[in-house]
C-alpha cells in the first residue's frame, strides 16, 4: 500500500469553514421571512376588512364571482371538498412518517410546528383576534380572514415542500404554489371567500414556514469535507443551486404576471366613485381578486423553497 493511500485512510475528514456563520444566516432569514409575513396578515386585513374602501373592492369580487359560476363551480367543488380536518390529520401523519423513515427526527418536529402552528393561527385570528367592522358597505357578516380551507391547502403543500429530498424541493414548490392557488380561488368561485382571507391564509403559512426553517438551521448538520475521494471542499450536497434558483425565479415571474393586472385591477376599483355594481366593474374585481391569489401563491413558495433551501439539511 501506498504512503499516500494510508494517509488518505487514517486522515480524519475536516470540518467546512463557515459552518455556523451559514446556519445562523439561515436562522435569521427564517425569522426575517416569519416577520414579514406576520405583518403582511396585519395589513391585509388593515387595507381590506378595517377599511370602507377595501370592503368595497372586496365585497365586488364576491358579487363579481356569480357570473358564470354553475360552470366554474363543477371544477372547484371537488378542490374544496378534499380540503377537510381528516385529510390534514392524514397528511400530517404521511408527511411525519416520510421524515421518520428519512431519519430527519427534527424535520418530523418542524413539519408538525407548521402544520399545526398555521391551521390553529389561522382560527384564532378569525375568530378571536380579527373582526370585521361595519362600515356601511356590506350587510353584517362575521370575519372570514384568514381562510380555513386556503390555510390547510397551503400548509400541506408546505409541508411536502419540506419533506421531500432536496432535489424534489423546487418541484414540490411548484406543485404546492399551484393547489394553494387553486384552493384559493376555488374559495372565490364558490363564495366561500374574498381574495383578501386566502391572501392572509397563504401568508400565515408562509410565517410559520419561516419559523420552522429557522428551526431547520438551528439544528443543520455541520458539512463535513470527505476524503480524497469523496468531495472536494467546494463541493455541495443536494440540488443543484441552478435548480432551484430557476425554478424559484420562475415562480417569482409567474407571481409578478399575475399581480401587475390585478395591481391595475385593484388602482382603477379602489379610485372610482360610486358603488361597484355594474357587469364590467365587478368581473374586473373578480379576474383582479383571482389573480391577487395566484400571484401570493407563486410568491409564497418562491419566497419558501429559497429559505427551505438557505435553512439546509435538519437533523
Amino acid at each position: 500500500m501506498s504512503t499516500q493511500g494510508s494517509v488518505t485512510a487514517d486522515r480524519p475528514a475536516a470540518r467546512l469553514p463557515g459552518g455556523g456563520q451559514t446556519a445562523r444566516g439561515g436562522v435569521a432569514l427564517g425569522l426575517a421571512t416569519a416577520l414579514l409575513a406576520t405583518v403582511g396578515v396585519w395589513l391585509t386585513w388593515r387595507v381590506f376588512v378595517d377599511t370602507a374602501a377595501g370592503q368595497r373592492v372586496d365585497q365586488a369580487v364576491f358579487e363579481g364571482a356569480r357570473y358564470g359560476q354553475n360552470a366554474l363551480w363543477r371544477v372547484a367543488e371537488p378542490v374544496l371538498e378534499v380540503v377537510s380536518v381528516p385529510f390534514i390529520a392524514l397528511v400530517l401523519v404521511a408527511a411525519v412518517l416520510i421524515a421518520v423513515v428519512r431519519r430527519r427526527w427534527g424535520l418530523a418536529a418542524q413539519v408538525v410546528l407548521l402544520m399545526g402552528g398555521a391551521n390553529l393561527t389561522t382560527q384564532v385570528l378569525k375568530k378571536f383576534v380579527l373582526d370585521r367592522p361595519d362600515l356601511g358597505v356590506t350587510s353584517v357578516y362575521p370575519n372570514a380572514l384568514p381562510s380555513g380551507h386556503t390555510t390547510a391547502a397551503a400548509s400541506v403543500a408546505a409541508a411536502f415542500l419540506f419533506v421531500v429530498p432536496p432535489r424534489a424541493r423546487p418541484w414540490a414548490a411548484v406543485l404546492g404554489a399551484a393547489y394553494t392557488a387553486a384552493t384559493g380561488v376555488s374559495t372565490l368561485v364558490g363564495n366561500w371567500h374574498r381574495p383578501s382571507d386566502a391572501v392572509a391564509a397563504i401568508l400565515v403559512v408562509l410565517a410559520w414556514s419561516g419559523v420552522a426553517c429557522a428551526l431547520a438551521a438551528t439544528s443543520r448538520r455541520r458539512p463535513v469535507a470527505a476524503s480524497v475521494r469523496g468531495a472536494t471542499p467546494g463541493s455541495r450536497t443536494g440540488p443543484r443551486p441552478t435548480t432551484s434558483g430557476v425554478v424559484g425565479g420562475l415562480l417569482a415571474l409567474v407571481a409578478l404576471g399575475a399581480a401587475v393586472p390585478a395591481g391595475v385591477a385593484l388602482q382603477a376599483l379602489w379610485t372610482s366613485e360610486g358603488p361597484l355594481s355594474t357587469q364590467r366593474e365587478l368581473l374586473v374585481a373578480y379576474a383582479g381578486g383571482a389573480l391577487g391569489v395566484v400571484a401570493t401563491s407563486c410568491l409564497a413558495f418562491a419566497v419558501m423553497l429559497t429559505v427551505r433551501q438557505a435553512a439546509g439539511r435538519s437533523g
